[in-house]
């Protein structure tokens, strides 16, 4: 059997998640796991523990794009770690590769080790920048959300409502209502 897994970093990249779908399911996936999470949390990809758990000896999972399964080449490996315990390989679409041949596992595991060095490459270039940019004055980080609202906090509390319910009202975090409330 062919399962598809189609991943999506955020809700706004809908385009994308709906795009892998279509090619899986023309790639002959008579199953989709499909999910809207970053690749980091590995915790909240359900859909991939889902399929990992759902996949069978003989089958194949596919995907449209290496990046939609693994960040790293550690957890590319365990991922097929866990596929090969099952009888079960990986296709990848866009670079036409199989684990079902040796030829296969190498490429992946090569072009696994390529993809992590490029994403860190691109993590560093981005530091770089950030620090440039502060260096140079262009760059204040994200606006302080809670601090801008130290004075509707402090009315609150005079007002004689609780720390969590002005977190509520105000839409911050109890930690930043406790902040601004504590004397400096």
């Amino acid at each position: 059997m062919l399962i598809g897994y189609a991943r999506s970093s955020s809700i706004e990249q809908v385009a994308g998640i709906e795009a892998q779908i279509r090619d899986l399911q023309a790639a002959g996936c008579e199953k989709v796991f499909a999910e809207q999470v970053s690749s980091v949390d590995m915790a909240a990809r359900q859909q991939l523990s889902m399929l990992l758990d759902y996949a069978r000896d003989g089958d194949t999972v596919v995907i449209t794009d290496l990046s939609r399964l693994a960040r790293s080449v550690s957890h590319l490996l365990s991922t097929l770690d866990r596929l090969a315990a099952k009888g079960t390989q990986l296709r990848i679409l866009n670079m036409g590769i199989d684990t079902g041949t040796p030829t296969g596992k190498l490429m992946l595991t090569i072009l696994g080790g390529i993809s992590e060095w490029e994403r860190e490459v691109m993590l560093e270039r981005q530091r770089e920048g950030v620090a440039k940019a502060k260096l140079e004055g262009k760059y204040k980080g994200r606006k302080p959300t809670a601090r801008a609202k130290a004075e509707d906090v402090n009315r609150l509390r005079a007002e004689g409502i609780g720390p969590t319910e002005i977190a509520a009202r105000l839409g911050i975090g109890r930690a930043s209502v406790y902040r601004i409330l504590s004397p400096k």
